[in-house]
């Protein structure tokens, strides 16, 4: 039971580095940071993706397949099984966004490569590349950290972050359902040609 309260508490601390991350990409890529359509600085769809991913294949040095002796060939089926995983995960996410609460979710068009606007080889390659990173580097040792929580304290706070973290998802999706209209609670402008100074917009 304490493994899964475990893999709880790491999919909320994904969750935390998906928001980073994808706030980083919006820095240099449009040249301001947001709230990601969230009330929290927190995006579960990528905490329960890893964990998904980790139940389902394991790390890229043990792989839950074997499909050859050769370990780096099964590394490299892993990284290719990441790329396409990624890809149609955001590919399905986008459609059902823009289908059901009607709205264009992101917009990789600008992108070279890209396949629909939902995804593109770049960024695929580039989740693939971090979660090839991520579970060979970072899974294992954050486990290790996780698992000095006293039995107690563990289960409770694994819990209650975790169904905040999917309830405010949940809730911020209701909100863009009823408003057909991304949940942009703020914006920082980081570059700005009058000012050198970040501009909050509220």
């Amino acid at each position: 039971m304490q493994s899964i309260f475990r893999l709880m508490l790491l999919s909320v601390i994904i969750s935390f580095i998906g928001f980073i991350t994808e706030n980083i990409w919006l820095a240099f890529t449009k040249g301001y940071i947001d709230n990601r359509n969230m009330g929290l600085p927190t995006l579960p769809g990528y905490g329960v993706f890893v964990i998904c991913f980790y139940l389902l294949f394991g790390f890229p040095t043990e792989t839950r397949f074997t499909l050859s002796e050769n370990q780096l060939f099964n590394s490299v089926v892993y990284f290719l099984l990441a790329f396409l995983t990624v890809s149609i995960g955001e590919l399905l996410l986008g459609i059902f966004t823009e289908k059901f609460v009607g709205i264009i979710y992101w917009d990789y068009s600008w992108i070279p490569f890209h396949m629909t606007r939902y995804t593109s080889l770049p960024t695929s390659l580039g989740f693939a590349c971090i979660i090839y990173f991520f579970m060979n580097h970072c899974f294992t040792p954050i486990m290790n950290l996780l698992s000095l929580l006293p039995d107690a304290l563990l289960g409770p706070i694994a819990v209650i972050l975790f169904t905040i973290t999917c309830a405010d998802n949940l809730y911020c999706y209701w909100i863009m359902y009823r408003t057909h209209d991304l949940y942009c609670r703020w914006r920082i402008h980081l570059f700005r040609k009058s000012t050198n100074s970040p501009v909050l917009y509220q």
